[in-house]
Formats: C-alpha cells, sequence, structure tokens
C-alpha cells in the first residue's frame, strides 16, 4: 500500500473516500476538515449531527455522500468522542475502524484529514504514526489460503494530508515498520501449522533478518545437544519435525550488552502425552506467537537502526505424543545443569523456555525479555484485554508497561512472592514443570526465574491476548500481534530515543 503525507487540503483529494474526525461536543463542529466538508455539503454535517445520527462517539462512523460537491464520492465521519480524551490509542482505533468501512463500501484511494480539531492537541509526528497504525493494523486480514469468487475490496493509495507534512511523514514511516512488524508476527501465528513447521519458521524468520539487516543463526538439534539443552530437546522427542533454535541479531549499540528477546516457538501443542481435549485444539497453532512476536520486534529495530544492541530467540518445535516422547515423570537436564521433573507434558513451553534462559545467559545477553502464550490460568485472571507480566526487575517492568502506554497494548504486573516457590519444590530433581492449579500463571513465571538467575529479567504470558475471536480497532480477528510494537517501543526507549505518549 502506498502510505504517505501531503500538505494539500483533504477536501480538495482526488479519491474514492474521505476521512474526517468529528469529536463529541457541543456545538458538534469547530473548525477543521468536517466544518470544510460542512460547508461544501450545504450544512450537511450539521443536519446529521441535529437529527442525533452523527454523535462523534469514538469508534462510530457516518458515511456521507457527496454527490458531485466534493471531489471525493463520499466523506467518512469518523467519531472520536471527547476532544479533551483523546488520546494516540483512540485515533488508530478510529482510523482502523473508519479505514475498514472505506474499503467495504469500495476499493480505491483514500484521503484522511490529519490537522485541526479535534487533533490540535496531538504532535504531529505521533498523529502520522498513529494514523498509519490504525491504516495498516486495521485492514489487515489472513485470506492466502481461501478462493474467492472475486476479488476483495483493497485500498491502494492512502494520504494524509496536514500542514505539518514533514513531521506527518516521519510518523507514517516509524507507524509503517511498526505495523508491518505487528502484520508479519500475525501472518506467522495464523499460519497453519502443517505449513509453518520449525524449519518453515526458521526460514521466514531468515528470511525477515536479511530484509532487516540482522544477523540470522539456526541451531539444529546437533547443536542444542552439543549445548545440553536437554529440556528443549525432550519437548522435540515426540515430533518428526526437526526442531530448530533460532537466533537473530540487530548490533546498533558497539560494545554494550544486548537486550534479549526471548519467545516460545511451539508451532503446535497436542499437549503431548498429557494430550490436550480434542475441542478447539486448532487454535494450537498459535503456540508459537511468543517466537514470531520476538522475530517481528527484531526486524522492526533493524529497519529503524536503532543504536542499541538487540539479540532474539527463539527455540521452536512441535510438542507431539510419539512413541519417543517424554513422558509424566521423567527427569530433564537444562543448559545450566538444572533438573526438572516432569508432571505434564502440556506445561512445555517453559521447558523450551528454561534453555532460551539459559543460553541467553551464556551469552551475557541483558536484560532478558521472554514472551510466550504459556498459561490458561493467565487468560483465566487477565482475560483477553491484558498481557500478564512477571518477572525479578520492577524498573524493568515499569518500563515495559510504559510501552504499553504508548503502543495501547496493556499489561499487568502479578506478584512473584518467595512463597510460590513452594509450588515447584520437587522430590526428584531440582524443580517440578507445574505446581499445580492455584496461582499457575505465577508458579511457571517461578520456574523460568530459575534460568533467568541474577540477570535482570522479566516475562510476558499472553494466553489472553495473542488471538482475538472479533474485530475491533485495531484489532482484527485472529492473531493480535500483541506484544510486537510495545517491544520495539522498549527498545526505542531502552536506546534513549522515547516516542509520544497515547
Amino acid at each position: 500500500m502506498q502510505l504517505e503525507a501531503v500538505s494539500t487540503p483533504a477536501v480538495e483529494a482526488q479519491v474514492e473516500h474521505l476521512i474526517v474526525f468529528v469529536a463529541r461536543q457541543d456545538p458538534p463542529l469547530q473548525g477543521g476538515a468536517a466544518a470544510a466538508v460542512d460547508g461544501a455539503l450545504d450544512g450537511a454535517v450539521q443536519s446529521l449531527a441535529a437529527s442525533g445520527e452523527l454523535t462523534g462517539k469514538r469508534g462510530r462512523t457516518v458515511v456521507l455522500h457527496s454527490l458531485g460537491k466534493l471531489p471525493a464520492p463520499r466523506a467518512i465521519l469518523c467519531g472520536v468522542g471527547e476532544p479533551e480524551k483523546l488520546t494516540l490509542t483512540a485515533l488508530r482505533n478510529a482510523v482502523a475502524g473508519a479505514a475498514r468501512r472505506a474499503r467495504d463500501l469500495a476499493s480505491g484511494s483514500l484521503a484522511i484529514a490529519a490537522e485541526g480539531p479535534p487533533l490540535e492537541g496531538l504532535a504531529g509526528e505521533a498523529v502520522g504514526q498513529a494514523i498509519a497504525e490504525g491504516v495498516l493494523l486495521g485492514l489487515y486480514r489472513f485470506d492466502r489460503h481461501q478462493s474467492p469468487s472475486e476479488p476483495a475490496n483493497s485500498l491502494e493509495r492512502v494520504t494524509v494530508h496536514g500542514s505539518e507534512a514533514a513531521a506527518l511523514e516521519r510518523g507514517i514511516e516509524r507507524g509503517r515498520i511498526f505495523a508491518e512488524a505487528a502484520n508479519f508476527a500475525r501472518d506467522l501465528a495464523n499460519e497453519p501449522s502443517n505449513l509453518l513447521t520449525p524449519t518453515e519458521l526458521a526460514g521466514r524468520a531468515s528470511g525477515w533478518a536479511d530484509a532487516s539487516g540482522l544477523e540470522a543463526e539456526i541451531l539444529e538439534e546437533a547443536d542444542a545437544e552439543q549445548l545440553g539443552m536437554g529440556s528443549f530437546l525432550g519437548v522435540a522427542r515426540g515430533s518428526h519435525q526437526p526442531a530448530k533454535f533460532i537466533v537473530l541479531r540487530h548490533r546498533g549499540g558497539g560494545d554494550e550488552p544486548s537486550l534479549a528477546l526471548i519467545g516460545k516457538g511451539i508451532t503446535f501443542d497436542t499437549g503431548g502425552i498429557s494430550i490436550k481435549p480434542a475441542a478447539n485444539m486448532a487454535a494450537m497453532k498459535q503456540d508459537m506467537s511468543g517466537a514470531a512476536a520476538v522475530i517481528a520486534a527484531i526486524g522492526a529495530i533493524g529497519r529503524l537502526g536503532l543504536p542499541i544492541n538487540v539479540t532474539a530467540l527463539a527455540p521452536a518445535t512441535e510438542n507431539m505424543p510419539g512413541g519417543n516422547a517424554i513422558k509424566p515423570g521423567d527427569v530433564l537436564t537444562a543448559m545450566n545443569g538444572t533438573t526438572i521433573e516432569v508432571l505434564n507434558t502440556d506445561a512445555e513451553g517453559r521447558l523450551i523456555l528454561a534453555d532460551a534462559l539459559a543460553y541467553a545467559n551464556s551469552l551475557g545477553l541483558t536484560p532478558l525479555v521472554d514472551v510466550a502464550t504459556l498459561t490458561g490460568a493467565c487468560a483465566v485472571a487477565l482475560g483477553n484485554v491484558a498481557t500478564g507480566v512477571m518477572g525479578n526487575d520492577d524498573a524493568l517492568v515499569g518500563r515495559l508497561v510504559s510501552a504499553g502506554e504508548q503502543t495501547g497494548e496493556k499489561f499487568w504486573q502479578l506478584p512473584m512472592f518467595e512463597e510460590y516457590d513452594e509450588q515447584i519444590k520437587s522430590s526428584v530433581a531440582d524443580v517440578k514443570n507445574t505446581g499445580g492449579r492455584l496461582a499457575g500463571a505465577i508458579t511457571a513465571a517461578k520456574l523460568l526465574a530459575k534460568f533467568a538467575g541474577e540477570t535482570p529479567w522479566i516475562h510476558l504470558d499472553m494466553a489472553g491476548t495473542d488471538d482475538a475471536d472479533k474485530t475491533s480497532g485495531v484489532t482484527v480477528k485472529g492473531a493480535t500481534g500483541i506484544p510486537v510494537r510495545s517491544l520495539v517501543q522498549l527498545a526505542i526507549d531502552s536506546a534513549g530515543d522515547g516516542g509520544e505518549g497515547a
């Protein structure tokens, strides 16, 4: 899609669709593009407001046909709510919904008015980024395996209009990088597992690395064996698909330590011998969403050329109940020598992350951020609204939460009290891989903490936020791409190049 900023008035754009923003206020129009549209259409916008059809409520759109009085045949009046409460997150979501409405109506081009009321309180570069993210995230769809009877509507060109075109353009370029990375993660997570094997995931990660200026290294099972990754390889034993350990590097910070982004890459999770119920098992193709997130995020970091060192680690395997699969009661030895009693083979994500964290420590990476669809318990606790955060460094947690506030992705910290350690003590090994039903998300994190050690570390449990069952705002049904943009923003903030607030 062609997406660019221009300085000409939006109402003069020769396009199929024109989006203008309308706030929820009295009087309903206080200048800006909406007032210009109203003037060109002989008070039609004011009439819609007087009738109650146009309220300016956040996320509501009203389509107004210009009947030849504007170059654009239709104006989409996009509500953004009370102007004093307008945030970049609200703007992203409003743009996403309006862009989808335009695409549903007709293919072609789209103009967005990006100055004057109700946007005057927001910085031009931040507005450009939010609009780009709203358009690209909101118009995402995964239809590559469908054969429609006729071509789907598409928007090929979007222009963002404002007098501060240079600032808007800078924001658009950053927003494009953020959104395209999130959409890359969505593509990976939405892909069926017979097509996205560990080998295929490694191949796509390598291609993404090449396109983003990154170094790529793929560790094979023999390499993992030599490194002593018994926990990772234990999970892989039941599958005929060879496991891959993906390593991507962005070197932008000289001799500084490297931030580690570590993602769980279970390309399909049957539960192993502790097999899952058949209902909804198809969703387990997305159990590699953590790996998708860190691979996508480091690609964006590379494209942005951030002055920071970042390493992404993504252990990738299937979890299958084959004849050679690990069994409940088995003991695995991780790379750092810690022994783990396997009580439930469906608690496998923490087993592969254990070796990934140990490997990160062996490389001297710091701080460590791991991302995983780890526990149903976290989804029960936080639903599909917030990603759980746990760790050993409250300052790092705070930085991640702040990054989420800037991107519109929500995070909530769960406690890591010492008492929870009792639940993962084993009578036959150093630890066991499940602490039971109570505090399941926390005890899973407690196991990972044994492998993070003293290195500053946080764990993101995205089991409730990796997938959406409906479309709303920038969220499209299916894989969400969370928390890609927050990981990128964390890297930006860590590099001293902070973005605008949400």
